[in-house]
């Protein structure tokens, strides 16, 4: 079955009524080219941090400028399901856990009728553990579109997140990002700059790695201390881009067939099958003397 999928580029603040005003506006433009999946920003209700870690915001000031907290089943997340309608989408946001308190950097996968999946950050760079919790699983659940699932940003550094989705069955895997241009040494034209290589190129991989769709989605502009890099892309299980934003914002769109491509991908060469888990044991332990070794140093 061939569908139809894109991923949005955009810029979403702490003004609710501007994010769901873009998100009806994105969701238009979806439907009017027959789009059936859509994934949403990191943070893109309610807006991201204004800074990351001591490179701006002290602990205080950062608790100050945290985007709201959103409960999943509260009112919020109810009106993006009405403007979701037959439209499955993913979506980031902050999460406030049952006990009132804990707050989450979070996602949710939901058309208008249905909550299909939830997800909260596991990896935190930066200082973010500041503001938010961490989460501590990935998990892939079934949805109209295929078999989906999430992460949030940094977790794409890391390709052990990627491969727990992948055996969990997932066949398309959203990466939703609120993923800025380098501090330092910022490239005139942020498409050349450091970090939107590093973005791009770790896209690629995770899609490659695990022979996956792999859906990207950013945030674009300028909030707070933070220059987004956009480049919201649909990369196909041979690491090939099917479709970019670019820094451009709006909807990068692809028509995939995913039954279709499994069968031709994983014919041969199938990653998943031809993994050797008897010699991994060293990537599931705690304590690594030669990384230990340089956290020491990063805290010194």
């Amino acid at each position: 079955m061939t569908i139809k999928i894109a991923s949005v580029s955009a810029n979403f603040t702490r003004d609710l009524e501007q994010n769901y005003a873009l998100i009806a506006q994105l969701l238009d433009e979806a439907r009017a080219e027959g789009v059936s999946f859509v994934a949403f920003p990191e943070a893109a209700i309610g807006g991201y941090l204004s800074s990351l870690g001591n490179h701006g915001d002290t602990v205080q000031s950062t608790r100050r400028s945290l985007p709201p907290a959103l409960r999943l089943d509260g009112p919020e997340i109810r009106r993006v399901q009405e403007l979701a309608g037959d439209i499955v989408l993913t979506i980031g946001f902050c999460e406030l856990a049952e006990d009132g308190e804990t707050r989450y950097n979070a996602a949710v996968c939901l058309d208008g009728s249905t909550i299909y999946g939830s997800y909260r950050k596991v990896h935190q760079p930066l200082g973010e553990n500041m503001s938010y919790s961490a989460g501590d699983s990935y998990r892939a659940f079934d949805t109209p579109v295929g078999r989906v699932g999430m992460q949030i940003c940094y977790d794409k550094a890391f390709p052990e997140a990627a491969r727990m989705l992948a055996l969990d069955g997932a066949e398309i895997v959203v990466s939703m990002s609120a993923w800025p241009a380098a501090r330092t040494a910022t490239a005139e034209n942020l498409q050349d700059d450091r970090w939107t290589y590093r973005f791009n190129q770790f896209d690629i991989a995770r899609a490659l790695d695990n022979q996956v769709f792999w859906v990207a989605s950013n945030q674009s502009g300028t909030f707070g201390s933070l220059r987004y890099v956009g480049n919201a892309k649909v990369v196909d299980p041979g690491g090939n881009i099917l479709a970019t934003t670019l820094l451009g914002t709006g909807l990068a769109i692809a028509e995939i067939d995913v039954d279709a491509t499994f069968r031709t991908m994983r014919a041969g060469m199938f990653h998943l099958r031809d993994r050797r888990p008897d010699v991994y044991g060293p990537v599931a332990e705690v304590s690594a003397p030669h990384v230990d070794g340089w956290r020491e140093l990063a805290h010194a």
